[in-house]
């Protein structure tokens, strides 16, 4: 049987159950936990995780992706913590997201920085025993100079390539999917021979362009149709991200769609940026359980169907299916 890492150790990729695919339980910046740890409540944060997620347990969630990467604060003193106190998986992960520190793009080679995901992944992370189950990558339109990726962004979207073929982590992706730059991170996935059943192109609920999606789709990639309920910053709201998401069920591809929120809390914060993102999703990590799922069914999709994005899709992506 397949297995994957979590903040517990590894489990049977059968053990995963429903899973929220995309998440965060705190993002900050590099390092910031841990040089100056008077900027955050440490037991706070762990209490606020801590019954967020035995919520999501109590409504059916059973394990969480937590792929907040070292560039985005990653604190696995506040993993080990939650995952302590909770009956849920947390998948944690290796990576990088935007914020590369300038020193990693000097002189870096993809095989350099491939072996730092490695060795995360093989022998822990952050001088814990807990290995990452999961290498996250991120490309926004930022990335982007006149249809071509910049350096350190290919610097790292080749490094996660070769550690998820050394490895068989598989990966996981920021997109802005309204500047469809999803299509280089599968052009580079596929110049390096990455299996592309391996790899979740994320935030891929953000515009409703089915020739985009489709074509990702047709290439084996999952999407992360992980941003519900969405429209905090303008476009689909959560009503027409779920009709997309059907439509992409009646064109046949079910069994490559993966359902998050993309949720967690940002530290320090300011109280009105708390306030906004507790109105926008006053359901937080349960919000597709009490929204989605209802709707998708009135829809006419199956619970067939449901517990194919929820539980089989995920098994899938971890167990290299």
């Amino acid at each position: 049987m397949p297995k994957v890492n979590t903040t517990s150790g590894l489990i049977d990729v059968d053990q995963l159950g429903f899973t929220l695919m995309h998440e965060h339980l705190r993002e900050s910046s590099a390092g910031v936990p841990y040089t100056f740890p008077d900027l955050f409540d440490h037991d706070e944060d762990v209490a606020r995780c801590v019954a967020a997620l035995n919520q999501a347990s109590l409504e059916g969630i059973t394990t969480i992706v937590d792929v907040t990467t070292m560039d985005l604060g990653r604190d696995m003193r506040l993993l080990q913590d939650i995952s302590d106190q909770v009956n849920i998986n947390i998948i944690p992960a290796t990576g990088l997201w935007l914020d590369i520190p300038r020193s990693i793009g000097r002189g870096t080679t993809p095989d350099q920085l491939a072996r730092a995901f490695i060795r995360e992944i093989m022998d822990g992370i952050e001088g814990t025993n807990i290995r990452a189950g999961v290498i996250k990558v991120a490309t926004d339109v930022q990335n982007i100079t006149e249809n071509k990726i910049n350096p350190d962004n290919e610097l790292v979207l080749r490094a996660a390539a070769r550690a998820s073929i050394e490895t068989g982590v598989p990966i996981s992706t920021h997109t802005s999917s309204l500047h469809k730059t999803g299509d280089y991170q599968v052009a580079i996935f596929e110049e390096e021979g990455v299996n592309l059943k391996k790899v979740c192109i994320g935030h891929s609920n953000d515009a409703d362009n089915l020739d985009y999606l489709t074509a990702i789709l047709n290439k084996g990639c999952l999407l992360g149709m992980d941003h519900f309920p969405g429209g905090s910053r303008g476009g689909l709201n959560w009503e027409e991200r779920t009709q997309l998401l059907k439509d992409l069920i009646d064109l046949g591809f079910a069994s490559q769609l993966t359902l998050s929120h993309d949720f967690g809390g940002s530290r320090p914060a300011l109280p009105e940026d708390a306030a906004r993102r507790n109105i926008n999703n006053p359901d937080g990590y349960c919000f597709i359980a009490r929204n989605v799922i209802p709707r998708l069914i009135n829809l006419g999709v199956t619970q067939e169907t449901i517990l194919d994005m929820t539980v089989d899709a995920p098994r899938r992506f971890f167990g290299g299916e």
